[in-house]
């Protein structure tokens, strides 16, 4: 029998430990029917009353049972409990760091995250620079004791560059074929998903979300959705958390609306 409701788990690599959250629909019927939870190394199952969820962990991740603690529960929210890591799992290369996988002289090809087509093919790059934080121009007014040198400038990639931002890139579009003018959407071809959009008539801003970059010579692994998405946000919260003094985000979409605030 199936029981409404859901697990998750957060794995926390430093501290090699996993928070498990076990949500369950009360029973109308008999809100106090206790829970039993049960954990091996590679599963996890709930039973209330009749009913029985059960879930195995991700490829490669093992657990240590006798190292269980802290359950509670969280009205609203469901059971939480602390397990140690018996076998931490590989390193994930879902959501790369643009930082650190793009390399100067070497060719890529840009592929659409929904669908697999290729939106640019064998592009190598001479430059790879991040660009400065997204308020930079408000902190030159704070610094400088004289008027900003920058206020009229911008920063638009150059032929053979890549502009990295911490959720986006930006590229010269001037050996592209589908030059569009500014302010316009660009649309995979394929599959009529949004990629990003141009900022200028010579630049086009891609969003890290719509589009996975692999090196000329590998080839596209297709990756659930939800599983990408979810891993480049958590990777850029992580990054964002060791380089910043404050730890409150606001996660957006394209639409402007406001899913996540942390």
């Amino acid at each position: 029998a199936g029981m409404a409701g859901g697990f998750l788990m957060e794995i926390r690599r430093g501290t090699q430990s996993a928070l498990l959250v076990i949500r369950y629909a009360a029973a109308a019927e008999d809100p106090g029917t206790p829970v039993e939870v049960s954990l091996s190394a590679d599963s996890l199952e709930v039973r209330r009353g009749g009913s029985c969820a059960a879930a195995a962990l991700p490829a490669g991740v093992r657990l240590a049972p006798p190292s269980c603690r802290g359950l509670r529960h969280v009205p609203g929210d469901g059971l939480h409990l602390r397990v140690r890591l018996r076998r931490p799992p590989p390193p994930a290369d879902l959501a790369f760091t643009l930082r650190e996988s793009l390399k100067p002289h070497k060719k890529y090809v840009f592929y659409c995250q929904s669908c697999g087509d290729i939106i640019v093919k064998d592009r190598k790059f001479l430059r790879v620079l991040p660009l400065p934080n997204e308020n930079w121009s408000d902190l030159v007014e704070e610094w400088c004791c004289h008027p900003n040198p920058f206020a009229r400038s911008t920063l638009h990639p150059q032929h053979d560059d890549c502009f990295l931002g911490d959720t986006f890139f930006l590229l010269n579009s001037g050996n592209e074929s589908h030059k569009s003018k500014e302010n316009a959407r660009v649309i995979c071809k394929r599959c009529k998903t949004m990629l990003g959009e141009t900022i200028s008539s010579d630049t086009i801003k891609y969003y890290a979300t719509e589009v996975i970059i692999q090196p000329a010579e590998g080839s596209f692994s297709p990756i659930p959705r939800s599983q990408f998405v979810q891993s480049l946000v958590a990777q850029c919260l992580v990054e964002l958390s060791s380089a910043k003094s404050m730890f409150r985000f606001t996660v957006k979409g394209n639409n402007g609306k406001t899913y996540i605030l942390v």
